[in-house]
């Protein structure tokens, strides 16, 4: 009997050793897989290796704060050869912390554009300014930002509540930017067909499906600019680039890449 016993406490201890195995091995793997994944490696597309942020504030008046991601051996403030530089405006209920928190910035450095995001006057950590109480205000205040930032000829990325700075721009001054890319931006109804016919800036008109107000609203207003092109983001709400990323960043990527 104390034999017997012996040997059924040593096969009850080997199926415990077993089970324990078997439990601990799944989980012993995946550490190895994330061991063997190469740093900074996120969500497809993002490019997040090797990525240095830098903040500052523009200089001038009204002072406007900005961040910027350069990868590698680019330095910040500048692009590859035959890549225009990028500016990211952001909507009511962001900053330009969006920008950087999603991967963008950081997945455009590592194509080899320079991409830039700022805080609209009175948003994060730019102070208000009265001059920009005006449409005519609004367009000198990007044109002190891009002379600030040494950005020459642009592509302007505006979503939501700045395309009251973006469009007044972009009808006053649309020979000083690359390219235009609306995402569901507000003010739109504001200025006549024909006014946006004269526009000959290339356009990537962004917005989500499920948008239902703003985005289709807004493209009835810049179907008219005769240089634009639609990218509608499956699954995705008025902020589509915070629903689809993966999405927002192809439609812009292949925007960006068959620009001259």
């Amino acid at each position: 009997m104390p034999l017997a016993r012996g040997r059924l406490g040593l096969l009850l201890l080997g199926a415990l050793l077993a089970l324990v195995l078997y439990l601990l091995l799944p989980a012993a793997q995946h550490e190895q897989r994330l061991a063997g994944a190469r740093p900074g490696e996120g969500k497809r597309g993002q490019r997040a290796a090797n990525a240095t942020a830098r903040t500052g504030m523009a200089a001038g008046e009204p002072p406007v704060f900005y961040r910027e991601v350069s990868t590698g051996p680019q330095a910040s403030g500048t692009a590859s050869p035959g890549r225009p530089d990028v500016l990211f405006l952001h909507g009511q209920a962001f900053t330009s912390k969006t920008w950087e928190a999603l991967g963008t910035l950081a997945l455009l450095a590592g194509e080899g554009y320079r991409a830039v995001a700022i805080d609209l006057p009175g948003y994060g950590d730019s102070p208000p300014a009265e001059m920009v109480a005006t449409a005519q205000g609004r367009v000198a205040f990007l044109d002190h930002v891009l002379q600030e930032l040494g950005m020459w000829r642009p592509v302007l990325v505006s979503p939501s509540m700045s395309g009251r700075f973006a469009l007044p721009f972009l009808l006053a001054r649309g020979d000083r930017l690359a390219g235009f890319v609306p995402v569901a931006p507000v003010g739109t109804k504001d200025y006549a067909a024909e006014r946006y016919r004269r526009v000959q800036t290339p356009t990537l008109i962004l917005y989500g499906d499920r948008d239902a107000s703003l985005g289709p609203q807004a493209l009835q207003s810049l179907q008219h600019l005769p240089r634009h092109r639609v990218a509608v983001v499956p699954d995705a709400g008025h902020a589509c680039y915070l629903d689809k990323p993966e999405d927002f960043h192809r439609a812009l990527l292949g925007f960006l890449r068959q620009l001259k």
